[in-house]
């Protein structure tokens, strides 16, 4: 008998140890690793479940188990909102800090590289000014861009079916948006592309009924792009844009050469403070001065309200425009070329 309760006594205690080294153990798994004052990254990519970050961090020293870390977010009703991204921690941290900070998304503030790109640049002054900033070279961002044209012209699958035409002297020309732009550091010229395509895109179909309204002028996007980038370098007060837009698809339905400056300047190798006569007769299908309609393509990249006042021009009977010298950059309309003569002098008085 006192044999029986011997054993029955070592039973129990060896219960009561094995429960004792089983909660130490679960109790020491879920304290944090031993402290370090050094920094380490863990990435989180997007999509990324509380198993394989459980498992990240415990690869990475940062916690010492991480089935237990999994248990610990099932039973607090956290991982849900994790959010993606390069994290610094430090050994050390508990599971409260490390969870408040993939909850928070407190992401390493990555370098990047901050550019602006004014609107109506054409396609060289971009690649003049990020060369010149030292952000990527200028053969480089012309390649990205030209090879990026002849993809768009073989795919339908963005708005900018971009014609197959020769006679373009940038085929990519007008469709990379102007605009102040942030991108990692080390971002090729390829990447600086296509964020500044995608942002076209971006802008451009938020534009309420822009299809509909496309298709009631009978103007097909790239053709559109073309007119505003017209209005875009013949404009500076916004409120002129739909005139001037308007004033252009006069002159094409009455079958007149747009004979508008800037087209000109564009077929020039170097821009001109002032042209000349003998510059109006360059051979070039950029020059509206000796070709019919519009040229073909875009002669810089048009601003958001360039666009839309190309897809919503102002109806007006006038057929010129002349810039006024009182240094406003507005314009004198006029419906006849006498009335036109007379703007012109006019403008010179002013």
């Amino acid at each position: 008998m006192k044999s029986g309760l011997k054993i029955v006594s070592i039973l129990f205690l060896a219960v009561l140890l094995l429960a004792a080294g089983g909660g130490w153990y679960v109790w020491s798994s879920l304290q944090p690793v031993a402290a370090k004052n050094e920094e380490v990254r863990v990435v989180i990519e997007s999509g990324t479940g509380t198993s394989t970050i459980a498992q990240q961090l415990e690869e990475q020293g940062l916690i010492k188990n991480a089935s237990f870390f999994k248990t610990y977010l099932k039973w607090n009703g956290e991982g849900s909102k994790f959010k993606a991204g390069e994290y610094s921690f430090k050994p050390g941290m508990t599971y409260e800090e490390i969870i408040a900070k993939l909850n928070g998304g407190e992401v390493v503030k990555q370098e990047g590289v901050r550019f602006t790109i004014p609107e109506g640049f054409t396609i060289e002054q971009m690649a003049d000014k990020l060369a010149k900033e030292g952000i990527v070279k200028k053969d480089e961002f012309l390649t990205a861009a030209a090879e990026t044209a002849k993809l768009l012209q073989k795919e339908n699958s963005t708005p900018f079916l971009i014609p197959q035409d020769t006679k373009l002297k940038h085929p990519l020309e007008g469709y990379l948006f102007p605009e102040t732009y942030e991108l990692k550091m080390g971002s090729t010229a390829q990447d600086i592309v296509n964020r500044m395509l995608l942002e076209t895109e971006n802008r451009f179909t938020q534009i309420p009924n822009w299809e509909q309204q496309l298709k009631d002028r009978g103007l097909t996007v790239h053709e559109l792009f073309t007119v505003a980038s017209l209005v875009e370098r013949e404009v500076v007060v916004d409120e002129e844009r739909a005139l001037v837009a308007g004033v252009i698809y006069n002159r094409i339905d009455d079958k007149m050469r747009l004979q508008i400056d800037a087209t000109v300047q564009y077929a020039l190798d170097k821009q001109k403070e002032r042209l000349l006569y003998k510059d109006l007769e360059i051979d070039s299908p950029y020059n509206t001065y000796k070709v019919d309609k519009l040229p073909p393509g875009p002669i810089a990249s048009p601003s958001l309200s360039s666009l839309t006042a190309a897809l919503s021009p102002e109806a007006s009977e006038y057929l010129f425009y002349v810039t006024k010298k009182d240094g406003t950059s507005t314009h004198l309309f006029a419906k006849t070329y006498e009335e036109h003569q007379r703007n012109i002098e006019k403008s010179k008085k002013q």
